[in-house]
């Protein structure tokens, strides 16, 4: 059983708890930061509303029938969906784009590794 961790998210959808693999955490939780400082700089007017890294933990147990916990591998696909429908003139949004396709792609060889999906 691989070891996962999860980083929790604050934002306009309330709390998220993304499950990682614990190898990859950090580099969600570092992607979000670095999102945030730069999501400023877009001009578009369809830039998505990021949620806010709030802490990571390797153990979660949810008391709120209505919370749930999402793969990092499909939040990573909507975040990736949302920065693609990005219709930016001004700022190099390809470069945003690269460090979203990166994580995924190492996201998608982890699972395909662990899981032979």
């Amino acid at each position: 059983m691989p070891t996962m961790r999860y980083v929790i998210l604050h934002g306009p959808d309330g709390l998220q708890y993304v499950e990682m693999p614990a190898s990859h955490a950090y580099q969600l939780s570092a992607l979000l930061l670095r999102l945030h400082k730069e999501i400023g700089k877009l001009t578009a007017d369809n830039v998505p509303q990021l949620p806010h890294v709030s802490a990571e933990c390797s153990d979660l147990e949810l008391h709120d029938p209505s919370a749930s916990v999402i793969s990092g591998l499909d939040f990573m696909n909507r975040l990736e969906q949302r920065f693609a429908e990005i219709r930016e003139q001004s700022y190099p949004l390809i470069s945003l784009l690269t460090e979203i396709r990166a994580l995924l792609a190492q996201l998608e060889q982890w699972y395909e590794e662990e899981y032979g999906a």
